[in-house]
């Protein structure tokens, strides 16, 4: 059997869909996960794919810390964009608060992220890291989206990086088949389905993905997040249409005591 990797697109705030996915296979797919020979991912989808390979018992965790930042996002005149709200911050303090002490070496070789030099605007995928910080400075420069998160770059191994979702917003592993994952709908392997028979596809940053409105409301929502109960239903969606490609696959486990995810957005005051 050729190897299965897993793949997550950068998508900002509309990461929530992703760790519905995420969810979903924790729950029902572990002979899927089983398989499964890396993980990969820009930006948001980075950070899902690093907790559900490193600590997926945090998933639920990563929801709430997701919701509270996206509630202090909307409080901002302009957003997270806003002068003065360190987004980088409070990301990096919820990623430090969600990785395990071995998260690098949970990831070695396993984790493939993708970020963007600021100077050639090239694409690199880095998979080997030599602490816990190194690993965490890797996935902040995947999610640093410039002006947008600030205007200095993440710095790595002595270079300037910003969000890999610009060069590579969804990769593709050379081995074996990637299962891809996105919460814009196109041609891919868990996303919505809009229902338009014939949709007309783009290629973004190697990303084929529909032109439709839908998903023109989907990227302003990844930049400025929807409010709590537009958020809980993109986890869900991401729940669900994970289940159907489970059982689509025949990698579906029913798991008697499990429940679809809380609906509920993260408490107010989440750290």
């Amino acid at each position: 059997m050729p190897p299965i990797n897993l793949s997550f697109s950068a998508c900002g705030f509309l990461g929530v869909y992703h760790l519905g996915v995420a969810a979903a296979l924790h729950t029902h797919g572990q002979k899927l996960l089983g398989d499964v020979q890396a993980f990969a991912g820009a930006s948001a989808g980075s950070l899902v794919a690093s907790v559900l390979l490193t600590a997926p018992q945090k998933i639920q965790d990563c929801y709430e810390f997701t919701c509270h930042l996206a509630e202090e996002a909307r409080g901002q005149a302009l957003g997270a964009a806003t002068p003065g709200f360190d987004f980088m911050a409070r990301l990096r303090s919820g990623v430090d608060s969600v990785l395990p002490p071995d998260a690098h070496l949970l990831a070695q070789h396993r984790l493939h992220v993708s970020i963007t030099h600021t100077g050639t605007l090239r694409n690199r995928r880095v998979s080997c890291f030599s602490s816990r910080d190194d690993l965490i400075q890797v996935l902040l420069a995947s999610s640093f989206v410039p002006v947008y998160a600030g205007l200095k770059p993440v710095e790595y191994q002595g270079q300037r990086w910003v969000d890999g979702g610009l060069t590579d917003s969804l990769p593709v592993l050379p081995d074996g088949r990637t299962v891809t994952v996105s919460p814009f709908c196109g041609r891919l392997d868990i996303a919505p389905r809009d229902g338009d028979p014939r949709p007309v596809h783009l290629r973004i940053a190697r990303q084929e993905v529909a032109l439709s409105l839908a998903n023109l409301v989907r990227l302003n929502h990844a930049l400025f997040p929807p409010g709590p109960g537009a958020m809980a239903a993109l986890r869900q969606q991401g729940f669900r249409d994970a289940v159907c490609f489970l059982q689509r696959e025949d990698w579906f486990q029913p798991r008697p005591d499990a429940r679809t995810p809380d609906p509920r957005p993260g408490p107010r005051g989440h750290p």
